[in-house]
């Protein structure tokens, strides 16, 4: 009996599903899409995508996140051009797209007989001031005196008076900072 089970086969797997049709790369899509429509402003995504669907009809199930990213890859790369929300093949006869900023001065040639010397670029800021050949070092100023005799700088503030003293009178004296306090009348006490 033992020869009679070697002799069976394994169940046959089930065939294989059909594969998919190989679908173009998505470049090449998009460029059929765009060329079909002719749109003489160029092709929107939504025009592009309905394109590209009745033209294959199995797509994937990110067909839409795929066309998307694709889409903004060739617009970054120069495929297509992106104008007022339509894509459209680039004009070879366009001037190339200037760049943001100002542009830079043109070199000018030196002229014939003179020395070529390139000297790196100036730094930034103001250049500092040229040494006095008779005084190499720098004389350190003196800080204790200004020769008025007052030392530098803002005076301090003076001491401040009690809070509950009464107001100067107008008779010139200074007065403080910030409104008076206000002074409060004596109350009688009131008898029954």
């Amino acid at each position: 009996m033992a020869t009679e089970e070697s002799n069976e086969q394994p169940p046959p797997s089930p065939a294989p599903p059909n594969p998919a049709p190989a679908l173009p790369e998505y470049p090449k899509m998009i460029m059929a899409a765009i060329e079909a429509l002719n749109e003489s402003e160029g092709s929107n995504k939504t025009s592009i995508a309905q394109q590209i669907e009745s033209t294959y009809g199995d797509l994937p199930p990110a067909h839409a996140t795929l066309l998307a990213h694709h889409l903004n890859k060739m617009k970054q790369s120069g495929e297509l051009v992106f104008v007022k929300n339509n894509y459209m093949k680039p004009d070879p006869n366009a001037p190339p797209k200037r760049g943001r900023g100002r542009p830079p001065k043109p070199k000018v040639p030196a002229p014939e007989g003179a020395a070529v010397v390139s000297s790196p670029p100036r730094p930034r800021g103001r250049p500092p001031k040229p040494r006095d050949p008779f005084f190499p070092l720098p004389i350190a100023k003196s800080s204790t005196s200004t020769g008025s005799g007052r030392p530098r700088g803002r005076p301090p503030k003076k001491a401040k008076t009690s809070p509950t003293s009464t107001p100067a009178p107008a008779s010139g004296a200074p007065r403080g900072r910030g409104r008076p306090p206000k002074v409060k009348p004596s109350v009688a006490p009131v008898g029954c």
